[in-house]
């Protein structure tokens, strides 16, 4: 390493961006709208807030304003974890002998463990503002619960959390954090909604699904006075608050003045993605740059790689309004995937968008060599990787080893969305030789996805 390089590239407290980035204004074809599902229309405005908030309902229907303000007291709110560093993997080039220079943006370096909370203090706020009581909300791995859960402490909410249910047995640590910060935590499928006894009745036994969860959790806030359902992915205000990983990752590299030219991403709902790569293709959609984006997602849950582009509802429930993305069919129940925030039958319609027209790239990868991946990086930077991160490390080592047999010298960048230390379970299932790699078959699919929606 030359005596001018740095493994970390910091921005200044003053630097933090004060604005999202709505990566919609710039797409030449928008995202197909939600629709109604009780009338086949495009959702409006009064469709959609008895079940979100009404300023975030405005931001997930506004595909033409480039920069929302970001209010002082979530700003501040930020201040106490960011900025987030870019960091120089020199370690892991060294180990992996390629040419290659790769860069990861760290968004673990928070109680939550990952890039959610960037979301989720947004959501609780704009509750707050608008004077409800709490709110309900889903969660996979637990990432997103414990940032929801946090943020709701932070502005005196409430917050009810409906678990996947193998996530909830698997890292029952996750869920202890929740309750500390206040949050009430129920496992997914549960029988505490209508919805959950429904589904249990025709799946006993499940190990449920995000689209499960997200179903229970939006039953009970339209049923609870003073409550909205929050999402900690898929929708388009997610992907808008997540683009600060993306603004602040390219603030850091103008100041190396350097371009990365792969951008990598584990992809399950699309937030992460989504946001670490929104300003870069800004620049490639209106003309300025150009760059490579990769999607990563489980194999056990390909949606991108696997799917279809078609209406479907975002829940296993079929209460919320359908979303044009790529999907595996509502109906679709993953296998019990260690990469619990991944196990999602759909895709952001932005995601879904860029994706078919060709924008972007995806990659469908096996548990076994994700988990090869997290243990060269924690043995070689010194960080714990979450399941969900280590899809895109997969990636970036790929990419790198491929710079290795052609000797370019390319700048790759990946998401290094949150750390694996709830996640032991799995290393150790990994360890010991039980973890396996399950992949739906072609007839598996097909059940689920000739249930989707004639629309």
């Amino acid at each position: 390493m030359k005596q001018n390089e740095k493994y970390k590239i910091y921005l200044e407290e003053d630097e933090i961006p004060t604005q999202w980035y709505n990566v919609r204004a710039d797409m030449k074809i928008k995202p197909a709208p939600l629709v109604n599902p009780a009338t086949g229309k495009p959702a409006t405005l009064e469709d959609l807030t008895p079940v979100f908030c009404e300023e975030l309902a405005k931001q997930e229907l506004d595909n033409d304003t480039r920069y929302f303000d970001i209010p002082e007291e979530i700003q501040k709110f930020y201040r106490m974890y960011r900025p987030a560093p870019l960091v120089r993997a020199y370690f892991l080039e060294e180990a992996l002998g390629t040419p290659a220079h790769i860069y990861y943006k760290f968004e673990g370096n928070n109680t939550s463990g990952s890039h959610k909370l960037n979301s989720a203090v947004a959501q609780v706020y704009y509750a707050k503002k608008q004077g409800l009581k709490g709110t309900t909300t889903e969660t996979g791995a637990g990432q997103w619960g414990t940032a929801v859960s946090m943020a709701s402490a932070f502005f005196h909410m409430d917050a009810k959390v409906y678990m996947v249910k193998v996530s909830y047995e698997q890292k029952p640590f996750r869920r202890e954090v929740m309750r500390t910060y206040g949050a009430t935590v129920t496992p997914s499928p549960s029988m505490t909604t209508e919805i959950g006894k429904a589904i249990l009745a025709e799946h006993p036994g499940t190990t449920g699904s995000l689209g499960c969860a997200i179903s229970e959790a939006v039953e009970v806030a339209v049923k609870t006075p003073g409550y909205r359902y929050i999402l900690g992915s898929v929708l388009n205000q997610v992907l808008l608050h997540q683009s600060i990983i993306g603004l602040e990752a390219k603030k850091a590299f103008d100041k190396i003045g350097v371009k990365p030219d792969i951008i990598i991403g584990c992809a399950g709902g699309g937030s992460n993605l989504g946001g670490l790569m929104s300003p870069f293709m800004g620049e490639k959609l209106r003309g300025e740059a150009d760059y490579r984006f990769i999607a990563v997602e489980p194999a056990s849950c390909p949606s991108l790689t696997r799917g279809v582009y078609a209406y479907d509802f975002a829940d296993t429930g079929r209460i919320c309004p359908l979303a044009k993305m790529y999907t595996l069919g509502s109906d679709f129940i993953p296998s019990p995937n260690h990469a619990g925030g991944l196990r999602y039958h759909g895709m952001s319609p932005i995601v879904s968008e860029l994706y078919d027209e060709g924008l972007m790239e995806a990659r469908a990868v096996e548990q076994t060599k994700v988990f090869e991946a997290a243990e060269m990086f924690a043995r070689t930077e010194g960080i714990l990787p979450a399941p969900e991160s280590s899809h895109a490390i997969r990636v970036a080592i790929d990419e790198a080893l491929k710079c290795k047999e052609t000797g370019e010298a390319k700048n790759i960048l990946f998401g290094l969305t949150g750390t694996g230390y709830f996640d032991l379970v799995a290393y150790q299932k990994f360890h010991d030789g039980e973890m396996s790699d399950y992949i739906p078959t072609d007839e598996d699919l097909k059940k689920s996805i000739a249930k989707l929606p004639k629309i």
